[in-house]
């Protein structure tokens, strides 16, 4: 297989100040790079499209190495192998890697995941199979100690980690699992396709009085992905011993100035609970046993996912400004 003369590049222009725009990218076309010794050249086919990129994108100290103004952002993607330079790999295998947003890829063959496509759609390889499932399953039973019978609280309950940690919770016998949400249709997926107990539109009134409402006997297990007024909500009606999880705080993520903490913070002292943040990259041991236990209930329909899927490389950046905005339900993807 030939592989074609052009390639096409994202790259961060600027580091955003507050909000990103489509300014803070580059689209730059280039020529397809050769693979060297122990190297395979990918062809991407789906792009992820993820929160923690925005914190990339700012040179502030975390957990993981800023995005280089004028080069490639990056991040995970699924693609088909062109050529290889290695025994292991030939073309037209599939492949997971975290050289994404790009056309085409060189990268270690080690660094690469065969994945079959025949076992299950290729997008899910990017969520509900993926980190992104991953992440809901690690946090809700390891970090957050969920067991049956728990009344769980979800944020952002819509979006890819959220709308799998809720349905996670229920098919292993949750008391009730409530959601948050932007807007009346995402309440209505979560209550009607997903099987909340209850969800509500955070922008209809204040977060701790609509929990309230839906959790009248208190909550045992918040996962956070939104942080301010959610999580300051959440203690409120958290129980004696419950449990958050901190997995994201995207209504903060585009702050120029630092935000406040949880004004009802003492109730620790009180509640004796715990909050604990999480990285995917902690649980990657317990990736085996989330396969054997997910897979099944993708495939027979107990656990549902949603996409949203944008057409074209070159559309990834106005993607990504849009999951930020809340735009996606479910994972949001770029098809190449």
């Amino acid at each position: 297989m030939n592989a074609p003369a052009k390639a096409t590049e994202i790259r961060l222009a600027a580091r955003p100040q507050g909000a990103p725009t489509l300014d803070d990218f580059s689209i730059v076309d280039t020529g397809v790079p050769a693979p060297g010794p122990g190297e395979i050249l990918v062809r991407n086919l789906v792009l992820s499209v993820d929160p923690y990129m925005r914190g990339r994108m700012s040179d502030a100290k975390s957990y993981a190495a800023p995005y280089e103004v004028g080069k490639v952002m990056h991040g995970g993607a699924l693609g088909e192998v062109v050529e290889s330079a290695v025994d292991t790999f030939k073309p037209g295998d599939v492949v997971l890697h975290q050289l994404g947003w790009r056309t085409h890829a060189v990268l270690d063959a080690k660094a690469a995941v065969r994945v079959d496509p025949d076992a299950a759609p290729l997008n899910a390889y990017l969520g509900v199979l993926g980190m992104t499932g991953l992440t809901a399953y690690s946090g809700l039973f390891d970090v957050a100690a969920f067991k049956a019978g728990d009344t769980v609280f979800v944020s952002g309950a819509a979006g890819a980690v959220g709308s799998i940690v809720g349905q996670l919770a229920k098919v292993n016998g949750a008391r009730r699992v409530i959601g948050s949400a932007g807007s009346a249709g995402k309440v209505r997926h979560l209550v009607d396709d997903l099987g909340f107990d209850a969800a509500f539109n955070y922008k209809d009134g204040p977060v701790a009085d609509q929990l309230r409402e839906a959790a009248p006997e208190g909550i045992d297990v918040y996962f956070d992905n939104v942080g301010g007024e959610h999580l300051e909500a959440a203690i409120d009606s958290l129980n004696l011993h419950g449990h958050i999880v901190v997995c994201g705080m995207i209504s903060q993520y585009n702050a120029t100035e630092p935000t406040p903490a949880p004004r009802n913070l003492g109730q620790v002292i009180a509640k004796r609970f715990t909050l604990r943040g999480m990285l995917v990259s902690d649980h990657f041991d317990l990736q085996p046993k989330f396969l054997a236990e997910v897979a099944p209930l993708v495939r027979d329909g107990s656990i549902k996912y949603s996409e949203t899927v944008v057409d074209g490389i070159r559309n990834a950046p106005q993607a990504f400004l849009d999951l930020l905005g809340g735009a996606n339900t479910g994972k949001m993807l770029v098809r190449l």
